[in-house]
């Protein structure tokens, strides 16, 4: 395909690379090009008049970018390993469920269950997110899942989390209104700019050391680089965090035996 030009039905290919215009089509008619597309060998795809078509992202395979133009459906990046997507707009629920590898960027806000289970990978999240963020968030072998929020979250954020992190950078400075953060959680970390109250009773509030602002400062440059080189990191660092770890890596365990 190189130096030449294809078109074929809602798709333009030349020198590697895709243009789909999802106008009317249906998500498993546009799912099916994204794999037919990814099979040929094609490293980038644009997707222009995305409005709700689920699953975009899921069953991939190979290396291969995917820039969506307009709003995703439910379910954006499932399961997927090692792909990359970048949404120039917001998001709906689900963004990143079972993800395994790769790199979710929305310029914009996320809704419900972003990360849901997810095992690997890393999610930034330029603006807000809904409930139940990282919910039975979890690690994989030498797999440690990320989720970082640049605004911040509704209620539930790490429920059963199990692995991974997640950082809510409230950039606005809102005050955190969120309720029951890290209920069920038995493994991985939160980190939360600000004060956080309402932790959930299987959590606790815990000291942040050296190797936590390393890490929160190595996220926040990552974060910076994809949505405003020109943060004033030296400023944000300069804000208290909050960290939350489980009490217990079994906290149901009288429950069950």
């Amino acid at each position: 395909m190189c130096a030449t030009s294809e078109h074929i039905k809602n798709v333009i290919i030349k020198d590697g690379k895709a243009v789909i215009n999802a106008e009317g089509l249906h998500y498993q008619q546009l799912n099916m090009l994204l794999r037919k597309l990814s099979v040929r060998g094609v490293k980038t795809i644009e997707i222009y008049n995305v409005y709700g078509q689920r699953y975009i992202g899921t069953g991939l395979k190979g290396t291969l970018d995917i820039k969506v133009h307009g709003i995703p459906g439910n379910d954006l990046g499932a399961f997927m390993n090692g792909q990359r997507i970048f949404v120039y707009g917001n998001a709906q629920d689900g963004c990143g469920n079972t993800m395994d590898d790769g790199l979710i960027v929305v310029y914009g806000s996320v809704g419900d269950i972003a990360g849901y289970a997810m095992r690997g990978g890393k999610i930034f999240v330029r603006d807000d997110a809904g409930f139940r963020v990282g919910v039975h968030m979890k690690e994989y072998g030498d797999k440690k899942p990320v989720i970082v929020i640049g605004g911040k979250t509704g209620d539930f954020l790490g429920e059963y989390m199990a692995g991974g992190m997640i950082l809510v950078l409230n950039l606005k400075g809102e005050e955190h209104v969120m309720k029951f953060i890290g209920v069920g959680m038995h493994g991985g970390v939160i980190y939360i700019r600000g004060e956080a109250r309402h932790i959930g009773k299987e959590a606790k509030i815990a000291d942040i050391n050296e190797d936590d602002l390393h890490l929160i400062e190595k996220l926040l440059k990552e974060f910076s680089e994809q949505f405003n080189p020109n943060m004033d990191l030296g400023k944000i660092m300069e804000s208290k965090f909050t960290k939350i770890v489980p009490l217990s890596h079994r906290p149901y365990g009288k429950l069950y035996g």
